[in-house]
């Protein structure tokens, strides 16, 4: 996961809920029945019975969370947050707690001063993609004839779940496009090939952001930044922190190479000709699956693809610049209050990149709230405590107050933590929330913030 930890001394990285009758609980009830059976005597007599019982069946049960549960006061929210708030842990820290179905601000805590966000910055990233492009919105990857003869050239537009994995082999990404599909085209088409071009003119732009370390390529952090990678440029295509390759793009060709039966050598960098005719192509999975994969295992990779389909959607440079401004006007055209945000990158893994309390509180309340449907799947991407994804060994053992009931973004950097989501306290009340800790390392920090998380779900505090 890209919040995992570094060796000591190197910077870290890192509809569930539908509010009123929409959010639900899943209850199974099974009937427990007594089974008495026949019995036979020695002289095989049969012994009287009882009547054959009633089948047992499962019973499930949709149960809505009440929009009657009572709303916890201000003072009551503060009064409880009290004592984990004092931990030294916390380092510098910043918050903010909304009642979902209200969107009233309960509490916070210096909401408005810019903070390191780390990943919650993906909930940026993945609100303005909810905003801007449809739901089944695809990337396409292309081969195309070449100038010379023999050569074709595999173009890309940003689709980092393409796998070389063979079929009946998963990739890292479920429903990942496969270059085996592509070399089938081509076979079937009747090209003969000779070479290949890998073109990745589609983004511009450094490869790499502001803020990151050149160290995160070969910790399995990031991949430089190519319109062109398989499986998020890992190694080891279904292990996620596995070391990254240094040229993606290049792969990815050597990979058709193989595919087609050719020595790698033959790949090389290169451009389409304008109107080249089309050999083979293939399309991402949609968006809204691609979202969840990218909020669910904090994929930086996939973050950075995604906010360049939306810089391309909205007319800006498929670029860090060009992202970067496309999320940040994308909210801004759609009402959300973006004072005191400064984004280097659309996936978190920036030290430089600031994110007050408020707008991710304000995102995720929104997601939650009426009038505003389209954000409602980002609550179903987020891991669950205890359970998936990044949240997947937090709140599963200790204090298990929040395993099942929480659900969050996480940020992790070497310095900073932080948690973005909702929770249903005792009560029934989904409430949202935003906690960065700042100035401490992660070992330090994250328990501190999980600990003030778990006090709201056992809040109740009317």
């Amino acid at each position: 996961m890209s919040s995992g930890k570094r060796p000591s001394g190197t910077p870290l990285r890192t509809r569930v809920l539908l509010i009123a009758a929409s959010v639900v609980v899943l209850v199974l009830a099974i009937v427990g029945v007594a089974l008495i059976t026949p019995t036979l005597s020695e002289d095989s007599t049969p012994v009287a019975t009882s009547p054959e019982p009633s089948p047992v069946l499962p019973a499930p049960q949709v149960v809505p969370v009440s929009p009657d549960a009572p709303k916890p006061s201000a003072a009551g929210l503060e009064a409880v947050l009290a004592a984990p708030l004092r931990n030294p842990d916390l380092g510098r820290f910043t918050g903010s707690v909304a009642d979902a179905i209200t969107g009233e601000v309960l509490w916070s805590a210096d909401a408005d001063t810019p903070m390191t966000p780390a990943s919650t910055t993906k909930i940026l990233t993945a609100a303005a993609a909810m905003m801007a492009l449809p739901a089944d919105h695809r990337v396409t990857t292309k081969v195309v004839a070449g100038d010379a003869a023999g050569q074709v050239v595999l173009v890309g537009d940003g689709d980092p779940t393409l796998t070389a994995e063979p079929l009946g082999r998963p990739g890292f990404y479920d429903g990942g496009a496969r270059i085996d599909d592509l070399a089938e085209q081509i076979r079937r088409s009747g090209t003969t090939v000779t070479s290949i071009a890998v073109d990745g003119g589609a983004y511009s732009g450094p490869e790499q952001a502001q803020g990151w370390f050149p160290g995160d390529v070969a910790a399995g952090y990031i991949a430089p930044i190519e319109p062109i990678t398989l499986d998020g440029g890992r190694s080891v295509p279904t292990v996620d922190e596995s070391p990254r390759s240094a040229t993606p793009g290049l792969d990815a060709g050597r990979a058709l190479a193989r595919a087609l039966g050719l020595d790698p050598a033959v790949v090389t960098d290169g451009r389409a000709q304008s109107g080249a005719g089309s050999l083979a192509t293939v399309q991402s999975a949609p968006l809204r699956q691609r979202l969840g994969q990218m909020l669910g295992f904090s994929d930086n990779v996939l973050a950075e693809a995604v906010g360049r389909e939306i810089a391309e959607e909205v007319g800006r440079p498929a670029s860090f610049d060009g992202a970067t401004d496309a999320v940040l006007e994308t909210l801004q055209k759609n009402g959300v209050d973006v004072t005191g945000v400064t984004l280097e990158d659309t996936s978190g893994l920036s030290v430089d990149n600031l994110i007050p309390a408020r707008v991710l509180g304000a995102l995720v309340t929104r997601a939650a709230g009426s009038g505003t449907e389209n954000l409602r799947p980002m609550l179903d991407y987020l891991p669950v405590a205890g359970a998936t994804g990044t949240l997947a060994a937090r709140y599963a053992s200790g204090d298990r107050t929040a395993a099942g009931w929480l659900r969050a973004k996480t940020g992790t950097l070497s310095t900073a933590s932080a948690l973005a989501g909702y929770v249903t306290d005792e009560s029934g009340r989904v409430l949202t929330f935003a906690l960065m800790s700042n100035d401490r390392p992660p070992e330090i920090g994250r328990p501190a913030l999980d600990a003030l998380a778990s006090t709201l779900r056992s809040c109740g505090c009317t």
